[in-house]
């Protein structure tokens, strides 16, 4: 009989891998330190004279600590790990760790087509590890065991997140300075999977 192969360590270890993510994030706001000491400048401008490095940093917080739930609540559905979900995982951590370099660079070029479209295609990358672990929980038994199902409506709700991040690196390619608006579209999958669910309930 093979042995279960429980998730309990690959939790725990992308878990660490996300907290020294979001560690790295801060570092560019706390190398401005010494500069502005040499410059003998007063400590607000530390604030001040760095919005847009303090806002990639709050966005990139924010975006990696959703991403983390979401993770979080794909393995509540995990009781045995295999190939293909480590490896995809892995490719998702790989997403995590690479997101503090297109954040920085982000503070430093902004709306640069570059930057912008380095940013959110890491972002897309993401989504898609993303999307690939849940078809992996829901259609592999071994994977979730007696664990609850994998609702079809969730599943959908991650493919339309992917879609939202793919437009987004389209508008980024077209229109640099907008293609950090299209994020905004991510708050409606949630809405629409579920609008969709209560129409079907109503049909049946």
């Amino acid at each position: 009989m093979e042995r279960k192969k429980s998730p309990e360590r690959l939790v725990f270890f992308t878990d660490a891998v996300v907290a020294i993510a979001l560690t790295l994030l801060v570092l560019p706001l706390t190398d401005l330190v010494p500069e502005l000491v040499a410059e003998h400048a007063p400590a607000v401008e530390a604030v001040t004279g760095n919005w847009p490095k303090i806002i990639s940093f709050l966005l990139s917080f924010a975006v990696i600590g959703r991403f983390w739930l979401i993770h979080h609540r794909i393995f509540e559905h995990v009781r045995a790990y295999s190939g293909p979900l480590l490896v995809t995982n892995f490719c998702w951590l790989l997403t995590i760790a690479i997101l503090p370099f297109p954040t920085e660079l982000i503070g430093a070029y902004r709306s640069e087509r570059f930057t912008v479209l380095f940013y959110l295609g890491t972002l897309l990358a993401s989504s898609l590890c993303h999307t690939a672990l849940i078809f992996i929980v829901r259609r592999d038994p071994v994977v979730h065991g007696d664990a609850e199902p994998v609702s079809a409506e969730w599943a959908r709700s991650f493919v339309l997140n992917t879609g939202v991040f793919a437009l987004a690196v389209v508008v980024g390619f077209i229109e640099p300075s907008l293609g950090y608006y299209v994020l905004l579209l991510l708050a409606l999958p949630s809405a629409v999977v579920r609008r969709l669910g209560r129409r079907r309930t109503v049909s049946s």
